[in-house]
């Protein structure tokens, strides 16, 4: 998805690299190069027919696309007999180019600049870090492979051995650190389109503060090495394993300041994009630079973005996120509790004395007096979504419809009748089917101001005063009064449990202004992909359990019930379209004929914290098919047998 172009005088004599055998080929800074950026396809891009990287939040309580996910239903969500998420294809990849270039390096044997070569090894160091902290967020335990192995299944048996997860999260730390490192501190390319230091510092504070969320809010579980019922327990390998600082709450403050530290170098290098509160609906009304940094063509001038992906309709690397962005977000819509969790201008929540809440009858009054990001990237009928070059888009309106909620094609139904502007080109020509172009955010600063605000706090059970300077920045970024003590006061946590997950640890409110930290975060990030993430590492799903959760949209049960015909709203028949005001005046994208599993609303099993490993991994590494002499141990509450759901797990 992106390019490096390298030049030199005798590039013409070269070999074509399509002739180059193994032993010729990385040699050379312009092949170290051309390797790793082959290797990109690790990070988050836009797909070509979906929402891109701004539907990866959806089947979270931010997004709901137009089905439900089987993970939310236990019983549905099963062992496999073969693929998910146990594989080493991109691992062995760089794991081959360290193996080759880092002793070519260390004996002198590559050709180029000095920093060109380190950089593009950082460059892998990089992106094993980052498929790492993949199978971490998916699997927890995991081996640690450092480089190439043999085709030998004795060979590759023995390193099927699971490393505990924070053994894992430091080796992974370690990677970072060698890629900020040999990394330059710009990129390379000029356009902020490769890996840069301050890359490897931001996935640095949010590698760690992952883990040790996890470790705080997991403690005393089988998710927590060497707690009850941990698995790894019984293989022998594991036996006497101990935390690297001595105790999980040595890790735990470890983890912090490795997270406090990252973060703050990020922050103090790269200043917030500013929003001058505009959402433009004319051509002749002033460009907003926030809103623009999630759409445009070319991400490089934004003082935020650390890295972004390019895209050229000439080359044909194009998208379909601007036609998306302009009809009903490939089916997948903002959620109440999303909208309902941003403040109000004032800075006060909505069902606070003295808000100015106008109510939700209409789109228009939700966003009347709110937080300028709702304001901003919730959309309203009527608004524009075309201002350049109308004529040339074949597959959009110019003018944003009433919510298409009975459609239930993907590409132009609304699953919750509400729907945002992030990522949307007011230019026609992106809206040909298919022949997008606009960039794709990575990485931005933004996240390093959060991940501080939050680490620290769990440090320290204050706001110092570097975090409150990084939180009133955001929050006048935003257009919201930056006082977020009054936000504090304010918060009634029963109430802000109805719509958030984030309000919960292991089943209990947490304090308010650690809510708070999470709303921000929630506020600024939705729809860039971190939404599951933070779910899964603050334990924000515990009381699912035993108490159903029903995802809700917009109010259709009330004025805006008009907008639609009376004969297409239909609901309690075997055909509904929509689902009964007699279960909600909110429209409830699955709970319409009563056939969907979670007709009753989400539920949840402890074990979906973290994926299954399919059957075929155990039967590979065992002896005589007898998976228990696998070095494989299955995740908690996942039976050792194909199509089978989770199990409760005792705690």
């Amino acid at each position: 998805m992106l390019s490096f172009i390298g030049c030199s005088d005798d590039f013409l004599e070269r070999p074509p690299e399509s002739e180059l055998t193994p032993e010729q080929y990385l040699f050379e800074e312009s092949q170290l190069a051309s390797y790793t950026i082959n290797l990109y396809g690790i990070l988050p891009s836009h797909g070509n027919w979906s929402f891109g990287t701004f539907g990866i939040d959806s089947d979270t309580d931010n997004m709901a696309n137009m089905d439900y996910d089987n993970k939310y239903v236990p019983g549905q969500w099963r062992v496999g007999q073969s693929g998910g998420s146990w594989d080493f294809g991109n691992i062995r990849n760089v794991n081959y180019f360290l193996s080759t270039v880092v002793p070519r390096y260390n004996n002198d044997e590559i050709t180029g600049s000095e920093s060109g070569v380190k950089h593009y090894i950082g460059e892998a160091y990089f992106l094993r870090a980052f498929e790492y902290f993949n199978k971490v967020q998916s699997l927890g335990d995991f081996p640690i492979l450092k480089k190439d192995l043999p085709d030998d299944l004795t060979v590759l048996s023995e390193a099927s051995e699971r490393r505990p997860h924070p053994e894992v999260v430091r080796f992974i730390i370690s990677d970072l650190d060698s890629a900020a490192t040999m990394m330059m501190p710009s990129s390379p390319d000029g356009n902020k389109n490769r890996l840069s230091s301050y890359a490897a510092l931001l996935m640095k504070s949010r590698v760690a503060l992952y883990e040790a969320s996890w470790l705080k809010n997991f403690r005393g579980t089988a998710f927590v090495p060497n707690g009850p019922g941990w698995p790894g327990a019984n293989k022998d390998y594991n036996q006497g394993w101990q935390y690297e600082a001595g105790s999980i709450d040595a890790e735990i403050e470890w983890l912090l300041n490795q997270a406090i530290m990252a973060a703050e170098e990020v922050a103090g290098a790269f200043p917030l994009t500013p929003n001058n509160g505009v959402l433009q609906q004319a051509v002749s009304d002033a460009q907003n630079p926030y809103f623009d940094l999630f759409s445009a063509e070319d991400m490089s001038d934004f003082s935020e973005v650390i890295l972004w992906r390019d895209y050229d309709q000439g080359l044909g690397i194009v998208h379909n996120v601007p036609v998306n962005a302009m009809l009903g977000n490939y089916g997948v819509g903002l959620t109440k509790g999303l909208v309902d969790s941003f403040l109000m201008e004032n800075g006060l929540p909505i069902y606070a004395n003295g808000s100015g809440y106008a109510g939700d009858d209409y789109i228009e009054d939700v966003r009347d007096n709110r937080d300028g990001r709702l304001w901003l990237f919730l959309k309203q009928p009527g608004q524009v979504n075309v201002l350049y070059n109308e004529q040339a888009g074949n597959s959009v309106t110019p003018i944003e419809p009433i919510p298409d909620i009975t459609n239930n094609i993907w590409e132009k139904g609304y699953s919750t009748g509400y729907t945002i502007r992030k990522g949307l080109n007011y230019d026609g020509t992106q809206a040909n089917n298919g022949q997008g172009y606009t960039g794709s955010l990575v990485f931005r600063a933004t996240e390093a101001y959060l991940n501080y605000i939050e680490a620290s706090y769990l440090s320290t059970g204050s706001i110092n005063a570097t975090a409150s300077g990084y939180w009133r920045a955001i929050r006048e970024r935003a257009g919201v009064d930056a006082d977020f003590q009054k936000t504090i006061v304010a918060t009634n946590m029963q109430l802000e449990s109805n719509g958030d997950w984030g309000a919960f640890s292991a089943g209990q409110l947490i304090d308010p202004t650690l809510y708070n930290i999470r709303r921000e975060r929630r506020n600024e990030l939705f729809a860039e992909g971190l939404r599951w993430m933070d779910l899964k590492r603050w334990r924000a799903l515990d009381q699912l359990i035993d108490n159903n959760y029903h995802i809700e949209g917009f109010k259709l049960w009330g004025p805006m019930q008009e907008w639609y015909d009376e004969g297409n709203l239909k609901f309690d028949v075997a055909d509904a379209t929509v689902s009964s005001p007699n279960r909600s005046e909110y429209l409830r994208p699955y709970e319409q004929t009563g056939a969907e599993l979670v007709y009753d609303g989400y539920s949840w099993a402890m074990a979906h914290y973290l994926d299954p490993i399919a059957i075929q991994h155990f039967l590979i590494t065992s002896e005589n098919k007898n998976l228990s002499t696998s070095p494989i141990y299955q995740n908690p509450g996942w039976p050792l047998s194909a199509n089978e759901g989770a199990q409760p797990i005792n705690e």
